[in-house]
């Protein structure tokens, strides 16, 4: 009797608690292909502060992350960390962004010998702009994304839920893609 009580109360306390586990919908929808990246203004893990402008004139991977040193995370970091000098050799800058703060950037980025910036969205509205600010059990993060912005500042390939071992060999091979396409249109 006690034991089918107790399992009736986790049932029901599971039941009532179900809204808190699910995860929230973005606030708002990825940008297309085509469309304008959306603008910010962000700080570095330097306290360097960065808009999508520095970039213009380049091809820009800017990738979203949930959480400075989860293994995901780092797996992914370390990838685009050891790709770097290939990516800058077709022309494109690497920014990571998420929402942990300057301080852990700085300390991650430190650790790692991250040689581009990761940005500090604190503040969650670049996430929110990009439509991959989420939630789990009320731990608001950013979805694992990454876009490839053109020159112009056009978004040109969106990545979602990618592999962190996988994403900068995904990215480099649609780079000389795009590249060859726009040699071949103009």
């Amino acid at each position: 009797m006690r034991r089918n009580f107790l399992l009736f109360a986790l049932t029901l306390l599971v039941g009532l608690a179900a809204p808190a586990f699910a995860a929230d919908a973005p606030a708002s929808a990825l940008p297309q292909v085509g469309q304008s990246a959306p603008d910010f203004r962000l700080q570095d893990q330097n306290g360097k502060w960065h808009t999508p402008a520095d970039f213009r004139g380049h091809w820009l991977v800017l990738y979203f992350y949930p959480k400075d040193f989860t293994p995901g995370c780092t797996t992914q970091v370390c990838t685009f960390r050891d790709d770097v000098a290939k990516l800058r050799k077709a022309g494109a800058m690497v920014v990571g962004v998420s929402l942990d703060d300057v301080k852990s950037h700085a300390d991650f980025a430190a650790k790692y010998h991250v040689p581009f910036p990761l940005l500090a969205d604190s503040d969650k509205q670049v996430a929110t702009a990009y439509g991959v600010l989420t939630s789990k059990m009320g731990m608001h993060y950013a979805k694992r994304t990454t876009f490839l912005i053109d020159p112009e500042g056009k978004v040109a390939k969106v990545y979602q839920d990618v592999d962190p071992e996988k994403n900068s060999a995904q990215v480099q091979s649609d780079l000389t893609t795009l590249k060859s396409s726009d040699k071949a249109s103009s």
